[in-house]
């Protein structure tokens, strides 16, 4: 694999195995973080001396509970929430919440381990957290929306506060949802505060936190080219998923001079040879963003355009590709074929996209792969600036977030350099993140002594 294999490391993730039995996507991110650290872990006598892997493979609490709601018909409905609270070492929790129907306590705790070191990489006083419900917003009114985000916060209230623990969004979380959170939040506490991050414009949301993680992905990758001395500009790329990152993605792309010729959704993939412009962009922001709608609408609407029911867009050859979409969307045998068809650097905007085995391919073919925690740290980044503002009482410009948006995007892929360059002068930007992000959350551990 991509590490060098390593018995403590074999022993330790055994022991965490028997501890987490049934939970596949939690291993799965313990491992790829814990099979790299583990080398830098043991020779640190301090960490060992500590048991810092444990401890930070432990999840501060896990909060479970009921929500009851009323749909449209009267009837009563009733799902599973969860707050997963992972690390508060270095700030307080941040994380975003997730309504589907696939949301499980093993996916809260791998999205909440990975934000853990992903907010440690921007820089910004944030522990790691994540939460959610397997409520499912599809096909659900407004009002049953509302009902269910109401009845959430009834019980999510007691245990977040702008200095305890500060939600966001995630898939099936956006602005519609974070206000009825919000508006019931306001109610219950009877205080205006920066509660809740993805807010509106209107009550104390920050410019550019809707375009934040597909901006950033972008930037992380003009970053990694341009470490080598090559640049986006002319090339073709791959960006699968159709929602906030994807769509964002694909617009930062294409005012980089690059163009992207695919986006998908659970029905299948489009393919647009000749690239995805400002006017094509429009029309998908209101066909995902307003009406709701499926991607193959766009294969109708615009020539030249295919869709592909049921498949991704990884065999579709391209310089570039920016997985946006959920974890592991690219397996092995589709990384293979990727570096067959010459893409030169992926870049992760949803959360652990590529399985184990398609990074290890990436990293022996010498391919740019900037993994999620580090390409995908833009949203929580503005997240942060919105608790920044929010504590300020004052909203900076479009233009003043964004900045600072590119500023840490590039700070993040520094420090992946510092931690993850080879005698060669390659870069294992895997590596690279993953103890970037684990020397300030561990050090910050160690300074609080045994707690």
């Amino acid at each position: 694999m991509f590490f060098e294999h390593c018995q403590e490391a074999d022993d330790f993730l055994a022991g965490l195995e028997r501890r987490n039995e049934g939970e596949p996507e939690f291993l799965q991110a313990v491992e790829e973080f814990v099979r790299t650290v583990m080398p830098f872990v043991l020779d640190h006598q301090k960490y060992i001396d500590a048991q810092i892997l444990e401890r930070m493979t432990e999840a501060d609490r896990i909060i479970i509970f009921r929500v009851t709601w009323e749909d449209d018909l009267g009837q009563i409905r009733a799902n599973r929430a969860w707050r997963v609270q992972f690390n508060n070492s270095i700030g307080p929790y941040k994380g975003g919440l997730r309504f589907h129907p696939s949301v499980n306590l093993s996916i809260l705790k791998f999205l909440g381990f990975e934000q853990t070191f992903k907010n440690s990489l921007t820089g910004l006083p944030m522990g790691g957290a994540k939460g959610g419900s397997n409520f499912n917003p599809k096909g659900k009114s407004d009002r049953e929306v509302m009902r269910f985000c109401q009845s959430m916060m009834i019980e999510l209230h007691r245990h977040i506060g702008e200095d305890t623990d500060v939600p966001a969004g995630d898939i099936g979380v956006g602005g519609r949802e974070i206000g009825y959170l919000f508006g019931q939040y306001k109610r219950l506490e009877n205080r205006v505060t920066g509660i809740l991050t993805g807010k509106g414009l209107s009550f104390g949301g920050s410019k550019v936190r809707t375009e934040a993680t597909g901006f950033g992905s972008v930037y992380f990758c003009e970053n990694m080219l341009g470490h080598r001395g090559d640049s986006l500009r002319g090339k073709t790329c791959l960006v699968s998923g159709s929602g906030n990152v994807a769509l964002y993605t694909v617009d930062k792309l294409h005012t980089l001079g690059a163009k992207a010729v695919t986006l998908s959704d659970s029905d299948g993939f489009i393919h647009d040879p000749a690239g995805i412009d400002q006017d094509k962009l429009r029309f998908l922001k209101d066909l995902k963003e307003v009406r709701r709608g499926r991607i193959s609408e766009y294969a109708e609407r615009f020539k030249g355009v295919t869709f592909h029911k049921d498949q991704t867009p990884w065999g579709v050859p391209a310089d570039a590709a920016f997985p946006s979409a959920t974890q592991n969307e690219i397996s092995a045998k589709d990384a293979e074929t990727m570096i067959e068809n010459g893409v030169q650097a992926v870049c992760e905007g949803a959360n652990m996209p590529t399985e184990l085995a398609g990074i290890h391919q990436f990293l022996q073919a010498g391919v740019l792969f900037g993994p999620a925690k580090a390409a995908n740290a833009g949203g929580v980044a503005v997240s942060g600036l919105e608790q920044s503002q929010n504590a300020l009482r004052l909203s900076w410009s479009h233009q003043e977030v964004e900045a600072r948006l590119q500023g840490i995007m590039h700070d993040i892929h520094a420090k992946c350099v510092e931690y993850g360059e080879n005698p060669d002068g390659t870069v294992n930007y895997v590596k690279g993140a993953n103890l970037g992000g684990f020397v300030k959350v561990a050090d910050a551990m160690l300074a609080y002594g045994a707690v």
